[in-house]
């Protein structure tokens, strides 16, 4: 049981709560601060004053002033008028940590809803109602109005979702649907949770293929008998950035003991790697930190009040927490981070199959050069992924187009960031998972001479599901296969 108080989340809680169900429940210490929020704002209800987001209009029609037998419709024609997104839908997966975040906010007791608002997300959860929520349309500010609005629709029974429509599945489950009061509407739709919630699980999986490259380039440094002299420690000591350190020692350990190295260590006339062998510690360790980076933005996010207005004590405070700008940066430099780590890798596996960079493996890994071309259009298949990469790598948060009657003048584009950083991940799981398929097979050719431990153990593994390539045949199947064990974390 994961408890909500407002509290920053890890990334670990996140996907047992997104991708294996882990149950999740409001801690007393968040139900009495939402309580206490609330009761702020039935105070101000009660006196007539005008506040933004609770008795007037929205963006630029802050200034018109509801009157009270209205507040009610106000609330659901918020949520049906923001409901636009289009699109393919999020994940069910994604929508969870979607819901999880939002639940976390109102948690916070900052956001003037009761506790009913966040009772009822923790109870979907649980019950594993899922609104349908489409990727599509939001600009990252007011935060992610139109993803949020989506899953307020289906709480209130009139949004689809997966399992039916929600006027119907809401009270299968024993979940009544909600009747948005004063501000409630507004506290659904404020904030940030669409964009950090593909954000985290997608930086989850980019650490995955991190690890999955660090293995992937070990073992094509031993299949095209590099040295592992540039990972020496007293080298990154030098510069010690500690993605650096971490990846130069990560990659040591897994060439202790290698056969393929002492056969070549006193004759070899080369004296140094290509860069994409030799500068492995300095990239991936460049993109380690990028990562590093990324997550404790996200994190910080995760236990943050992106409401607004917000309840400050007494007060009910306007302000921008609900912008995006620092998701959506973030989530752009993963994913130039991850486009150079496919980039390297890309390098790395056009050595392994050119007949001119391959320390003397056959032509394009094939057994038979001329009757079959091996690895030859897997090496092509990379370099079209990595073109897509660069293309998406291109940062959604240098755009800007005015909303809301230019009330809404600056914008982040966090949601259009997460979305580029989610298909760069998955084509650079594929990217490295060709170079993983053409260093186990150049590792073939070197044999009986045994690569270093944990090479060896990564190569056994592959093979369990993906033998040797003694004749042609087709290798998408095969990319994709290792592709979704990158994913999950199945291998290295």
């Amino acid at each position: 049981m994961l408890m909500l108080d407002g509290s920053p989340l890890t990334l670990e809680q996140i996907e047992s709560v997104a991708n294996d169900r882990l149950p999740v429940s409001l801690s007393d210490a968040a139900i009495h601060a939402m309580e206490r929020s609330r009761s702020v704002i039935e105070r101000i209800l009660e006196r007539g004053d005008t506040v933004y987001g609770v008795n007037t209009g929205f963006g630029r029609l802050a200034d018109v002033r509801i009157a009270p037998h209205e507040l009610s419709a106000l609330q659901l024609n918020l949520i049906r008028s923001h409901a636009v997104g289009v699109g393919e839908p999020m994940t069910i997966e994604e929508t969870r940590a979607m819901m999880l975040l939002r639940a976390n906010v109102l948690a916070k007791g900052v956001s003037g809803a009761r506790p009913r608002v966040a009772e009822q997300i923790v109870a979907m959860l649980n019950a594993r109602v899922h609104p349908v929520v489409p990727s599509r349309g939001s600009v990252g500010a007011s935060g992610d109005l139109a993803p949020l609005a989506h899953l307020a629709l289906a709480m209130i029974g009139e949004g689809p979702c997966w399992e039916g429509s929600s006027g119907e599945v809401l009270p299968q489950a024993g979940i009544e649907p909600l009747t948005p009061e004063a501000k409630e509407g507004l506290a659904l739709l404020n904030g940030t949770q669409a964009m950090t919630a593909i954000g985290c699980l997608t930086l989850a999986r980019a650490k995955r293929a991190l690890h999955a490259a660090e293995t992937a380039g070990a073992m094509s440094l031993e299949a095209l008998m590099g040295t592992p002299a540039a990972h020496d420690a007293r080298i990154h000591d030098l510069r010690p950035h500690p993605g650096q350190i971490e990846s130069a020692h990560v990659q040591r350990e897994m060439l202790e003991d290698s056969e393929i190295r002492e056969s070549h260590r006193l004759d070899d006339p080369r004296v140094q790697d290509a860069y994409s062998l030799r500068c492995m510690p300095q990239v991936h360790g460049a993109v380690r930190g990028a990562l590093t980076h990324v997550e404790e933005v996200l994190k910080v996010e995760t236990g943050s009040g992106t409401d607004n207005p917000l309840v400050l004590g007494e007060d009910v405070v306007s302000g921008g927490n609900f912008h995006g700008a620092p998701i959506a940066l973030a989530l752009d430099y993963a994913a130039i981070a991850m486009t150079d780590l496919g980039s390297i890798s890309e390098r790395r596996t056009d050595r392994l199959v050119n007949p001119d960079t391959s320390e003397g493996l056959k032509p394009f890994l094939t057994r038979h050069p001329g009757t079959m071309s091996g690895f030859m259009m897997a090496q092509v298949t990379a370099a079209a992924l990595l073109n897509e990469c660069k293309v998406l790598a291109h940062p959604a948060s240098v755009d800007n187009v005015p909303t809301s009657g230019a009330r809404e003048d600056h914008v982040s584009m966090g949601m259009t960031a997460a979305l580029k950083l989610k298909q760069i991940v998955a084509l650079v799981e594929r990217i490295l998972a060709i170079e993983a398929l053409a260093a186990a097979e150049g590792l073939d050719f070197r044999k009986p001479l045994t690569p270093g431990r944990g090479v060896a153990t990564a190569v056994s593994r592959l093979r369990e599901s993906v033998p040797s390539v003694l004749v042609d045949r087709s290798l998408g199947a095969d990319i994709e296969l290792v592709a979704t064990f990158i994913q999950r974390g199945d291998w290295p």
